[in-house]
């Protein structure tokens, strides 16, 4: 009997054993275990809405801002912006120059607008420097793979989008403008004028009116919808006495193109981006988009230049849509 408990006890020590030593191996498994990356997780795009004219939304982390507006005008600034965040490195490819003073420009406009008219467009601005995100390139090139510069990325165009749609509800169709700024050419002269981009490269500006009209389709424009539904010619909205070029010559503003400066004449030139293709030449929607390239000095240097300037534009576009859209912004 002796023996037996002898024997009962001694089996009962190799099981605790066993498991003690399993429970630490368990343990010392869980200890080696790497520790699991997990990617942010985003709230979904327009969990802020709606949109309310008068109110000031804000993306993740002030990236990106949306201003609601009441008139059928988007102003989007893509290049003006500042901010530097650590979770975003730069960008390693592309452009990365920012369009100074382009941000005050678009608030200048907006501004202009309301205190003359009671009325404002839609603005959408990239807050982040060109150097951590490009909003007018696709995403690959603008954002290089970052979460958190896609997220920014990504708001930045749903915004544009939500403006579009409220827009095309309200007034069937509307004007996208892209705010820019160009800086001295490469031989160092600084062109007076504001380049005005229709996705028309500068040799295809630099042939007749009679090449543009025959020879270009409209489908190859940002003002597809606006050329679809009237009966003007390409050559006639891009550059004729009433193209908007022409109306910021009559208010004391060079353009390019214009009547009076009707091709670059082998001269540097932006003819539009990502932004105006993607919202100007969509034969889904009833939109245009036109890129506009603000020289500095006169019109983005200081804050007088730009109110001044501001000021004017708010009549050119006024005269602009009287005459493609026959829309009259001031009654709005």
């Amino acid at each position: 009997m002796r023996y037996f408990k002898l024997s009962f006890l001694f089996v009962l020590v190799l099981l605790s054993c066993s498991k003690d030593k399993s429970n630490s191996k368990s343990d010392q498994n869980v200890d080696l275990e790497p520790d699991i990356i997990r990617e942010p997780e985003f709230e979904s795009l327009g969990n802020d809405a709606p949109y309310i004219y008068s109110q000031t939304y804000q993306g993740r982390n002030g990236y990106v801002t949306y201003y609601p507006g009441n008139i059928p005008i988007i102003l989007s600034i893509p290049h003006g912006g500042d901010i530097t965040p650590e979770e975003i490195p730069n960008r390693t490819y592309g452009t990365t120059v920012t369009d100074s003073n382009t941000i005050e420009l678009g608030i200048s406009i907006s501004n202009s607008f309301f205190s003359q008219y009671d009325i404002r467009p839609y603005v959408v601005i990239n807050n982040l420097k060109r150097t951590k995100l490009d909003a007018n390139r696709d995403r690959v090139e603008a954002a290089q793979g970052n979460i958190y510069a896609e997220r920014a990325f990504d708001e930045f165009h749903y915004y544009i989008g939500v403006a579009r749609d409220e827009i095309i509800q309200n007034f069937n169709t509307g004007l996208l403008f892209d705010i820019h700024g160009h800086g001295a050419n490469p031989d160092g002269y600084v062109d007076p004028r504001t380049w005005l981009g229709y996705l028309l490269s500068a040799d295809e500006l630099d042939n007749s009116d009679e090449y543009l009209d025959q020879i270009l389709s409209i489908n190859e424009t940002s003002l597809y919808s606006l050329l679809y539904n009237s009966n003007e010619s390409l050559s006639s909205v891009i550059r004729g006495q009433n193209s908007l070029g022409s109306i910021f010559e009559r208010y004391g503003y060079e353009a390019l193109p214009s009547d009076m400066s009707p091709s670059p004449e082998g001269m540097r030139y932006f003819s539009g981006g990502f932004n105006t293709y993607l919202y100007g030449a969509d034969n889904n929607y009833s939109f245009n988009a036109i890129q506009l390239e603000f020289p500095y000095p006169g019109l983005r240097d200081t804050s007088s230049s730009r109110n001044a300037f501001s000021l004017a534009f708010v009549d050119i576009v006024q005269e602009y849509f009287l005459n493609y859209f026959n829309i009259d912004l001031f009654s709005l």
